[in-house]
């Protein structure tokens, strides 16, 4: 599946930080996966301000990802968003992502 940089940052922060020892080895695999090469650090020129990332959009709107997180994590995935929907607290940045992982 195909990610921006926005989208990789969103998933990095809905994955669970707790579960079982098999899970938790997925998780880190997913990690990886989602993360950011040199490359793409000196390109997008991360600032973090407090818990607010910042990067250079003009060339973030270059970088996408084709991430394969594996069966596992997706459902994760699916349901920490289904979860945010039922709890009506999804945001504008979810959008996306709910199309790709929910629909």
């Amino acid at each position: 599946m195909e990610l921006n940089v926005l989208e990789r940052l969103i998933v990095l922060n809905l994955l669970p930080n707790e579960g079982t020892f098999t899970n938790l080895k997925l998780i880190r695999v997913a990690r990886e996966e989602l993360s950011f090469n040199e490359e793409e650090h000196k390109a997008l020129k991360f600032q973090q301000t407090g818990e607010q990332v910042q990067w250079n959009q003009e060339a973030g709107s270059s970088i996408l990802k084709d991430v394969n997180l594996g069966e596992v994590v997706s459902l994760m995935l699916v349901d920490a968003l289904k979860k945010l929907n039922s709890e009506a607290k999804l945001k504008e940045e979810h959008y996306s992502l709910y199309e790709k992982f929910v629909e």
